[in-house]
């Protein structure tokens, strides 16, 4: 689990609720008082503390059968490869696309699957990636800069972080258990005003530089 905000406090309790195996939760931020609304594995007592230590005790306690490696550490570009190797799923919860895209691009190279969500506003999105297409086949070259925005600066409703998560946990439940059909390639677009869902089919691009065709 990459990022125990909004996104990880609710795929976290679901994971371990269901018993995998063995959960690593990747993230150097402390917790705050601020983004509490959306998650509620969090205290406001928990304030300063680092949230992937945190998100491991709450593991703990909720299945002591789980074992979980919290680590506060920085993903990116560098960091990536190993933070990730090792793994069966990578569910990526973070806010915004440099580290999302240094997280898919390692993803890629390394053969992961990769389970991608996100929320802002009152939108959000959740999709299963199986190489190629890759999560930059989705959105480009683009937004590999850290300035884009994310939801910190934007806003998002609390609940809807607690719907996409949940949609993300129970696809990896699916993927991990091969419950059900293929859903790998196909985005899961959450509109939370309108109160509706609709899927949309992702398109390889062949100039994709992390899974496109060489030459």
């Amino acid at each position: 689990m990459i990022g125990a905000g909004g996104i990880g406090a609710a795929v976290i309790p679901a994971l371990a609720g269901a018993g995998v195996g063995a959960l690593t939760i990747v993230d150097p931020d402390t917790a705050d008082l601020s983004n509490l609304h959306r998650q509620p594995i969090y205290r406001s007592r928990d304030a300063g503390e680092p949230k992937a230590a945190l998100a491991g005790q709450f593991v703990r306690r909720l299945n002591p059968f789980v074992e979980v490696d919290p680590i506060e550490r920085r993903i990116d570009p560098e960091t990536a490869p190993a933070l990730l190797a090792g793994h069966h799923l990578v569910i990526d919860g973070t806010d915004n696309f440099a580290t999302r895209l240094a997280v898919s691009d390692a993803c890629v190279a390394l053969g992961l699957p990769l389970l991608s969500a996100a929320a802002q506003q009152w939108q959000g999105q959740v999709g299963l990636f199986l190489g190629r297409p890759c999560y930059r086949c989705f959105v480009g070259d683009a937004f590999d800069a850290d300035d884009c925005d994310n939801c910190a600066e934007l806003g998002v409703t609390g609940a809807l972080t607690g719907l996409a998560g949940n949609l993300a946990a129970l696809l990896a439940i699916r993927f991990l258990t091969q419950a059900g059909d293929d859903p790998s390639g196909r985005l899961h677009l959450i509109d939370a005003l309108a109160g509706t869902q609709r899927q949309i089919r992702i398109m390889a691009d062949p100039g994709c530089r992390a899974c496109g065709q060489p030459g």
